[in-house]
Formats: structure tokens, sequence, C-alpha cells
């Protein structure tokens, strides 16, 4: 074992964590980079030598926690194409279709700010199984729903269970992956987690529209999957907890605050655009098609988001901020087709639109999570990428919830073609921002121990 001589200023004693190893002391003084911190693997990101060694086991973790958190995402997603039989069911508005997504994000977006930290300090897998537990009991009360109740119930429970996955499993994949290449890891993740937000609504509306008990069977496979979820999570490393816990306000490190601010914008409207196939586009379908086939509104979402994953997979490698500048007017121009859909009733229209705004979004969702955890301190990094969730899962959210609202008024194709305008102009606002971060931004980090993805 190398043992690294660590150095304090003689007027200031410094805390723990901001003791700096003597070679980075003495690069940050003359204003070199360190030598190995500018080693960058293949992937673009700067690895040390220790994230190079393979892990024990590790493959076979990294891919559990990837499975974990794609069928986590596959369970809050499988209401999608139910709730209209639920409003036949139980004889509620499309109103109260809105309120019950907002009371998932309410109860998501605290236990994504809690769990993050919580799982830094006292490790991953303590916080990962009482959140399949309670991915279980949502599942449990969508299958037993008998009111409209029951279903506030399940998406609360629902939101409170991703809340709590989301950052620590993102986290563990950067942790677990075996070369230790985190822009390998944000693929996996961000693969996973569109994954799971198509497969949700096609796997629901497939059971729904031809296997009996249709709003009971799609939770019960749910249940049955979550099963090698919660294998593959007990099998985490343990960890001793750092320092106590201690609730405290979210914060990003402020050596990586402008990069997170230019990603979780751009992410932030790539996610508005799910949250609005998610919720309004499978009616949006059945308006436009005239059919009330419940696989058709599955399969359009579905479609959007198979794009997203392929666009992924073809764009792996490339730098960050390239993938977010080619995402951001691909996104916009599928949402003027799908405003254009709307005006003359194409649905050949509106298909062509789901695939060029699934491309963006793929590309704008991986250039985002690759910039913001490469630059994600490792002793903060599922606190980092809590914080990121955080911004995608308001993304999916609030604009929703206003389109959702002004439907009521003017109707559901004119609610989509002003959300649609809206986030075209937003569009083009963050691209000119990033295109100008870009040609600012200094060629070599001088502090941070891994490269921002701005190659």
């Amino acid at each position: 074992m190398t043992n690294i001589c660590y150095v304090r200023s003689s007027r200031t004693c410094w805390p723990v964590e901001e003791w700096m190893p003597l070679d980075r002391l003495t690069a940050a003084r003359s204003g070199r980079t360190p030598r190995r911190d500018r080693q960058a693997g293949p992937s673009g990101s700067a690895n040390t030598d220790q994230d190079k060694r393979p892990r024990p086991g590790g493959r076979w973790r990294f891919w559990g926690a990837a499975y974990a958190l794609l069928i986590l995402l596959t369970g809050t997603n499988l209401p999608t194409p139910l709730y209209r039989g639920y409003q036949a069911q139980f004889g509620f508005s499309p109103l109260v279709v809105t309120l019950i997504f907002a009371a998932y994000v309410a109860a998501l977006i605290p236990s994504l700010l809690v769990a993050g930290p919580l799982s830094d300090a006292i490790g991953r897998r303590k916080v990962l199984l009482p959140a399949v537990a309670l991915a279980v009991l949502g599942s449990m009360a969508f299958a037993l729903a008998e009111g409209t109740e029951w279903l506030f119930a399940a998406r609360i429970l629902q939101g409170l269970a991703l809340g709590a996955a989301s950052g620590p499993l993102t986290a563990s994949l950067a942790e677990l992956e075996p070369a230790g290449n985190r822009r390998k890891a944000a693929l996996v993740s961000t693969v996973a987690s569109v994954g799971g937000l198509g497969l949700g609504p096609v796997l629901a509306g497939l059971l729904a529209q031809y296997a009996p008990a249709p709003h009971v069977l799609p939770f019960v496979v749910e249940i049955v999957l979550l099963v090698p979820a919660a294998a593959a999570i007990s099998t985490l490393p343990a960890t001793r907890p750092a320092a106590r816990w201690r609730p405290r306000r979210p914060e990003v490190p402020a050596t990586m605050r402008g990069t997170f601010a230019i990603s979780g914008t751009a992410s932030f409207l790539a996610f508005a655009v799910i949250g609005l196939f998610l919720t309004l586009i499978p009616t949006y379908v059945t308006t436009l098609s005239g059919s009330e086939n419940l696989f058709l509104g599955g399969a359009a979402v579905a479609l959007m988001l198979v794009c997203s994953v392929l666009a992924q997979l073809v764009a792996y490698g490339r730098p960050a901020r390239t993938l977010e500048l080619i995402g951001l007017p691909l996104l916009a121009t599928g949402l003027v087709l799908l405003a254009l859909a709307g005006g003359v009733s194409s649905l050949t229209l509106l298909l062509i639109a789901t695939v060029i705004a699934g491309i963006g979004q793929g590309l704008v969702f991986l250039g985002g999570l690759t910039a913001v955890s490469q630059a994600a301190a490792a002793d903060r990094h599922a606190e980092v990428l809590s914080s990121f969730y955080v911004i995608l899962y308001l993304g999916v959210g609030l604009p929703v919830i206003g389109v959702g609202f002004f439907a009521t008024f003017a109707g559901l194709l004119a609610a989509v073609q002003y959300f649609a305008g809206v986030v075209v102009l937003l569009c083009v606002t963050v691209l000119i921002g990033l295109a100008r971060a870009r040609h600012r931004a200094p060629t070599t980090p001088s502090s941070a121990p891994l490269d921002t993805a701005d190659d």
C-alpha cells in the first residue's frame, strides 16, 4: 500500500475533508493538473489507478444494480395506460389523473433528497432494500385498489421507493463498473432508466388488453420481478458509516455548479417531454387514431423511449457537451412536429415526431448525466446524483401538471401544442447558453479530481 503525505496550512487548521495529497497541493499552487488526474481512459473520463483495478464480483453486482433500476422504473410506469380504465371504474375526472401524478412527484422529491446523502453515510444496501419493500407495497396497493384513494396511496408509495433508489443505484453503478469507467456506468444508468420508462407502459398495455385481470396482473408481474432485484441488492458491498448522518439542505459542490446548472436545465427539458409522453400522449394517440386499444397508447410511449435508448447506444463515447448540443435541436424539432401532428390530425406525423423527440431526449439525458457524474466527487456521488434526479423528476412532473390543468379548459390538443411551443423556446435558450459555455470553458480543470465531460 502506498502511503500518501498530507499537508495542511501552518496558518489555518483545515478540516479532514479539505486536506490534500502533497502532489495535488503542489500542482494546485503551480497551476497544473496532477499527472494521475489527467490520465483519461478510453471513455473520456479520468480514472484513478484504484478505479482501474477489477473489482471482485463486480460484474454481477454491476448488472444486478442495473436490473434493479430497470425494474423499479418499470413498476412506477405500469399505471400509464391503465388510467382510462380507472377513470371508468372509479368515476373521476381527467384532472384527478394529474393530481395522482402530482402526489407521486411530491413523495418522490423529498425521498430523493434524503436517501442520496443517507446512502453515502450508511451504505447503499441499507437504503435500497427498504426502497424495494416500498415498491412491493405500492404494487400491492394498485392490485387491490377499490377506490381513488387507493391510487393516491399506491403512487405515494411508488414515489418514495423510486426516490430512495434512484440516486444510490446510479452511484452504485459508477462504483461497481468493473473497469471504473464512469462514462459506461452513466450509459447503463440512462439505458436502464429510459428502458424502464418504456417497458412499464408496454407491459401494462399488453397485459391489460390481451390478458385477464387488467388492473391486477401487471402489478403481480412487477412484484415477481422485484424478488431478483432485492436479491441483487443484497449482494452489494456492505460499507461502514463514514460519519454520523444528519439531515441537511442539499448542496452541489461549488467546483461543479456550472456543469450541474447547464446539464440540469437541459435534462429538465428532456424529461418534461418524457412526462408529456407518459401521461398525456396515450390519450393524444387515441384521439388521433380513433382506437381504444390500450397497447397502442403504450406502444407510442415505448417508441419514443426505444429511440432514446438506441440513440444513447450509438452515441456512447462522444463528449457530453457534444451530445447535448446535438440533442437539444432534435428535441425541439420533434416537439414542433408533435404540435403540427395535432393541428392536421396526422398519426403518421405524430410517429415521426415521436422518433425525433426520442433521439433528442436520449442524447440530452446521456450527455447531462455523464457530465454530472464525472464532475462529482466520490464521497458525495450519491448526493449529487440524487440532486440531479430531483431536477429530472421535476421536469417529468411540474410541466405536465400545468398541461393537465390547461387541458381541462382549452382541450388536450391545444394544451399539447402550447406546451410544445414553450419547450422549444427554452431548448433554443439553453442551446445558446451551452454554446457560449463551451467557448468560455477552460481546457483543463485545475481542482476537480475528475474531468468534466466537456472533453
